[in-house]
């Protein structure tokens, strides 16, 4: 009598779908060539880890640390997907903590945003008009610290009592697909951050052969004479970019 092996059951949701498109956009490959780690590391490599973390985040919505690993230990549909073998201890949050520590190095991780985007362009064939910058502020329930991004600052949700990072995002018009993001202390103006936003936003497009875009951002950028600036900053670079300003 022929025996049978076990059949295990298991509900998969959307997590091959994440990973193959993780994958189709290069994110592991990208992470391990800019942000070598430590001969002794063992097990999946760093991006490997990154997008199965990625796929976590965006399936459970959910972006604890010490939930990864029971959750890898549940998905065996991991080993299919990577094909190689996937230990639950390669997501250990010691494991995710060290990845963060890697990944906070900002020049690498500029250099790594940009080609990013490159790959994105190539993936989805875009065809952009027009680049948009605008800034926010997300506030929390956090305890700041002398080094740490969550700092108190001028709110913008009227909450002066609580911590707050600001966000400068540029966005490809009309997809929404952003070519650079700029994170800094809440405690810190707006003023500094349209050149370096441009800056970025030029250069992901360089790398990414697009032709020359309008950057749209507020009417303040005017006011404090920042063309000028940008404009000298791109001259370096002989590439131009033509500034629009928004209506208030």
């Amino acid at each position: 009598m022929n025996e049978f092996e076990p059949l295990t059951i298991e509900r998969i949701d959307d997590v091959p779908l994440l990973l193959a498109q993780l994958e189709r956009i290069q994110v592991a490959h990208l992470l391990d060539r800019h942000f070598p780690t430590h001969g002794n590391w063992q097990g999946l490599s760093l991006g490997m880890v990154s997008a199965v973390w990625l796929s976590h985040i965006l399936s459970e919505g959910d972006h604890w640390l010490n939930h990864v690993e029971p959750w890898a230990a549940r998905q065996h549909c991991l080993q299919a997907c990577l094909g190689q073998e996937v230990r639950s201890l390669d997501f250990t949050d010691d494991r995710l903590a060290a990845v963060l520590d890697y990944l906070s190095d900002d020049e690498r991780w500029q250099v790594c945003e940009r080609e990013l985007g490159q790959h994105l362009i190539r993936v989805y064939d875009l065809h952009p008009s027009r680049v948009r910058v605008d800034g926010t502020t997300v506030s929390g329930y956090v305890q700041p610290s002398p080094v740490g991004l969550f700092q108190f600052g001028h709110s913008k949700d009227h909450r002066p009592d609580s911590p707050q990072v600001k966000i400068k995002l540029s966005a490809l018009d009309p997809l929404g697909l952003p070519p650079g993001v700029t994170i800094i202390g809440g405690q810190r103006a707006d003023d500094g951050l349209y050149v370096p936003v441009a800056v970025l936003s030029q250069q992901a497009q360089t790398v990414s052969h697009v032709p020359p875009l309008s950057t749209l951002q507020e009417c303040i950028m005017a006011l404090l004479g920042f063309p000028s600036a940008v404009y000298s900053t791109l001259a370096l670079h002989s590439y131009k970019l033509t500034f629009q300003m928004s209506e208030p």
